[in-house]
């Protein structure tokens, strides 16, 4: 031990390589999916499982579909609400103005007006 190290060029952790130590692989298969914007995933199943129609892909994380020609369209984002926007789909103008007076005159009885 020259510089203090005693297994020199392996990780730590790191066994003998090969199917003898590890055990035997199952099979599998790779199955080829394709994202709006053109990216190939392609991960690997176990032959016995029923393989996913979408997947996400490993690029851009938007979903992938197994035809190529005719993949997932991106997903539409809705832009962010303020509270007064989901008020106002909820009630209508005259709604708002009448709850608005009525607040109001509450407000001026607390105070004798």
């Amino acid at each position: 031990m020259v510089d203090g190290h005693a297994i020199r060029g392996s990780k730590v952790g790191s066994g003998p390589a090969g199917e003898a130590e590890r055990g035997e692989v199952a099979p599998r298969h790779t199955v080829s999916y394709w994202c709006a914007r053109g990216h190939e995933s392609t991960p690997a199943f176990a032959a016995d499982v029923e393989v996913p129609a979408e997947w996400e892909c490993q690029r851009c994380g938007l979903p992938a579909g197994r035809d190529r020609r005719n993949p997932p369209t991106e997903p539409r984002s809705e832009p962010y609400k303020s509270h007064f926007a989901y008020v106002q789909e909820r009630r209508s103008k005259e709604e708002g103005e009448a709850i608005l007076a009525e607040a109001l005159e509450r407000l001026r009885e607390r105070r004798g007006r």
